[in-house]
Formats: C-alpha cells, sequence, structure tokens
C-alpha cells in the first residue's frame, strides 16, 4: 500500500523521512477552525482524522498519515506568528512559563476504513528571557511557521528550560514513536519495510 503524509508542512515531511519508508505528499484543503467550545486536544484530533479523510478521496487504497499540533498557553490557543512582531510577542507572553503542544496523529487505512488515532501532549517550560536574547533569536532563526515561535530542533531549544513529553518528535510536528505502533498495527514493519 501506497504511504500518504496529508499535510503542506515541511517540518512532517522532513520527520516522516526519518522512517526511510518511501511516502507521497497531498496537501488538503480543510477549514482549521475550533469549533464553539472545542477542547485543545480536541480540535487538533479532529483536524488531523479530516486531512487523512481528505487525502483518502486522492488515494482509496493507502495508509494515510494527518496531524495537526494545537498550542495552549493557560485557556488560550496560540499559532504560528507569521512575522516577527508577533513572534516577539509570543516569547514575550511565554517566558518563565509552561505551555502545552497537543500534537494529534491519525492513520487511516483508506481501503479497509480503519482508523487510529492518538493525541501526543508536550509541555513546555520557557526559560525567562530579556528582550535582547527574544530579538536575537528570533533575527538568527526567524521560526514564523512555528507555533510557539521557536524551533526545538535547532537553536530554538536554548529557549527552553525543560520540555516534559512521550515522544520528542511530537513538539517537531509528527510523533514518530507513535507512528511507527500505528503502522505495526497495520502489518508495517518499519525497520525492515515489510509486511509483519
Amino acid at each position: 500500500m501506497t504511504l500518504v503524509l496529508a499535510s503542506t508542512s515541511r517540518y512532517r515531511r522532513e520527520l516522516l523521512s526519518r522512517l526511510e519508508i518511501p511516502f507521497e505528499v497531498l496537501a488538503p484543503d480543510i477549514d482549521e477552525t475550533p469549533l464553539p467550545g472545542e477542547t485543545p486536544a480536541a480540535t487538533a484530533l479532529r483536524l488531523s482524522v479530516q486531512k487523512a479523510q481528505a487525502a483518502a478521496a486522492v488515494y482509496p487504497d493507502a495508509l494515510i498519515i494527518g496531524s495537526d499540533q494545537v498550542l495552549m498557553l493557560d485557556s488560550e490557543q496560540l499559532g504560528k506568528p507569521g512575522d516577527f512582531d508577533k513572534a516577539f510577542a509570543q516569547l514575550k507572553k511565554m517566558q518563565g512559563r509552561a505551555m502545552v503542544f497537543h500534537t494529534a496523529l491519525t492513520l487511516l487505512n483508506s481501503r479497509s476504513g480503519r482508523i487510529q488515532t492518538r493525541d501526543v501532549p508536550t509541555v513546555v517550560h520557557i526559560r525567562a528571557l530579556t528582550d535582547a536574547q527574544i530579538t536575537a533569536y528570533l533575527h538568527k532563526e526567524q521560526p514564523y511557521d512555528c507555533a510557539g515561535s521557536a524551533k526545538s530542533e535547532a537553536l530554538g531549544i536554548a529557549l527552553m528550560e525543560r520540555m516534559d513529553s512521550p515522544d520528542p518528535t511530537a513538539l517537531i510536528g509528527l510523533p514518530l514513536m507513535a507512528l511507527t505502533e500505528m503502522l505495526m498495527d497495520e502489518g508495517i514493519d518499519v525497520l525492515t519495510w515489510h509486511a509483519v
């Protein structure tokens, strides 16, 4: 079966490449607006399922990966900043505090209709930072397409005091440990890349 990543994220493509399994990419066209009263985990799970289902229309005989991430700071949902000013404001607000990234993962077998889902939460504690440190970081890395305005896989790790997660790849956007387990449940051995 074809493996399909239903995502526009270059970070997810890079992560999936680590498993050394051939895959195709499809950009799903879905509305990512949270529903009224929806929890962050529920939003992330719903969107990950919708992304996979959108790809199933194009790939009726495939294993389709959908993933989505929602960042919560207290009761506020934070998205991708888009520019320096918004990223600076996000990091200012987050410094010295903890936040939760809900990274949802879906594996849809479009042949059988079987759907596996998982929410992999990551709690990130941001250091107390000076304005000069925030400015220097943003000019060096320009993480304007990352929720939370920092790349943990690069220099952004220096902003972080602590990270609590069952899967360190979840924070980057695609929980590979959970995905490996889901693929095994579908008969795919990632290490030998054949049906189990």
